[in-house]
């Protein structure tokens, strides 16, 4: 493979995305800094195919990043391979407002090839390429230049090892049927509104203390504030306010400016500045959650009780064995909520749908309604069903019972015969 020169002209961009817009995937890569700041700082991007890689430097004078975003966004024929590319994927929707398309995540995909639900970069070029990655640059600060020749080469060799991996990961999920149970999950990976911040939806994304209107209310007029406080500034939501701390005042709102002096995880600046004027007002004009913005009460079924959580225990162990059997992550066949739910009652859940009922959902309603048990077979525990095991049972029993008139049989034949032989 061809490695390039770092890429500091627009120029050179732009005769490289020529060529790699003739390919049938590219795998990418960026890095990037972002912990004293609310929008990520781009540092780098890294690209390649299978015969070429360059790592560009969007930090370079003059440098236009159109022809790359072009072929990342605009151009469907090339598939755009990440790993763990949520941040990446962020970026550039940051950057044009789209998403790249289509596209691919080989941490994603491992999920339904192996029992990883989260594999790190470097524990998935040992698994499938056995290489060891020097992770020595991991944590260096990408943002100073210039770059030296380590950073560099670490960089992309995050891209060039993928290249290599995602045609053989891509033959394996074709060899075992796989590729539609990741569907949902990178259309989920693939929606520009998952990573732009409507300032008055931020406060779904904070723990909520029940469904008190006026609490929710608050909230989502103290989050939407700090939303904008944060980008406004551009800084980390966090170093406005804590998530904690937030809902602290949305569900205990201080009477005046100098109570903020009292509250925990702020400082006593905030009893006088114009910041601490600028949240009282957001709690004076913050009205009650409308009926219809108001949290969906989570879907249950009767209390789940003792027996219920012993239930869900069984489903849970259930879920270990199967995905050990056909080697699956088990966070992509269903999550505990689900099967605490599905133990309460409910039925109405993706893991009684589609391919998870298939291959999971089917299984788990039997052992619910009490047609499938565990069995030790082999010294290995598994599943089996109730009418199997009747069964099973049965047909011991007849063959003792086959083997005990036998054994009679035999005993008093022998008694004859000596009986005979004695007279």
């Amino acid at each position: 493979m061809k490695i390039h020169d770092l890429i500091t002209t627009t120029d050179a961009l732009s005769d490289l995305c020529e060529r790699l817009a003739k390919s049938e995937f590219v795998t990418i890569d960026t890095e990037f800094m972002r912990e004293n700041t609310y929008w990520p700082e781009l540092c780098l991007v890294q690209i390649a195919n299978e015969e070429e890689a360059a790592a560009i430097d969007p930090l370079a004078d003059g440098i236009d990043l159109t022809p790359l975003l072009d072929l990342m966004c605009e151009n469907d024929e090339v598939l755009k391979v990440f790993h763990a590319g949520g941040q990446d994927v962020e970026i550039i929707v940051n950057l044009t407002g789209k998403t790249p398309f289509p596209i691919f995540d080989t941490q994603i995909a491992m999920m339904a090839i192996s029992q990883s639900e989260q594999i790190g970069y470097a524990n998935l070029v040992d698994s499938w390429l056995g290489l060891q990655i020097d992770k020595g640059a991991r944590f260096t600060d990408w943002s100073r230049r210039p770059l030296t020749d380590r950073q560099i080469e670490y960089a992309i060799g995050d891209v060039t090892h993928l290249s290599e991996i995602f045609p053989k990961m891509l033959k394996k999920l074709i060899k075992t049927g796989r590729g539609r149970w990741l569907d949902a999950e990178m259309e989920k990976l693939a929606d520009a509104s998952n990573y732009i911040v409507n300032p008055d939806n931020a406060w779904r994304r904070i723990r909520q203390p029940g469904r008190n209107p006026a609490v929710l209310g608050r909230m989502k007029g103290l989050a939407a504030w700090r939303e904008g406080e944060a980008q406004h500034k551009n800084i980390p939501r966090g170093r406005i306010m804590r998530d904690e701390t937030l809902a602290d005042i949305a569900s205990h709102p201080p009477k005046k400016q100098a109570d903020l002096a009292k509250v925990r995880g702020l400082s006593s600046a905030w009893r006088d500045n114009d910041i601490g004027k600028r949240l009282m007002r957001v709690i004076e004009e913050a009205e009650p959650l409308p009926k219809n913005e108001l949290p969906e009460k989570m879907k249950r079924g009767a209390p789940l009780g003792k027996e219920g959580a012993l239930v869900a225990d069984l489903l849970k162990l259930l879920l270990k064995i199967r995905a050990r059997e056909i080697d699956v992550a088990a966070r992509l066949l269903t999550r505990a909520d689900e099967m605490e739910a599905l133990a309460a009652g409910v039925r109405d859940l993706k893991v009684l749908q589609g391919w998870r009922y298939e291959v999971f959902g089917k299984d788990a309603l039997e052992l619910v309604e009490g047609k499938l048990g565990f069995a030790v077979k082999n010294g290995k525990l598994a599943m089996t069903h109730i009418d199997d095991m009747h069964a099973n049972m049965e047909e011991a029993a007849a063959s003792d019972e086959t083997a005990e008139a036998e054994a009679e049989a035999e005993a008093d034949a022998e008694t004859a015969a000596a009986a005979a032989a004695a007279e």
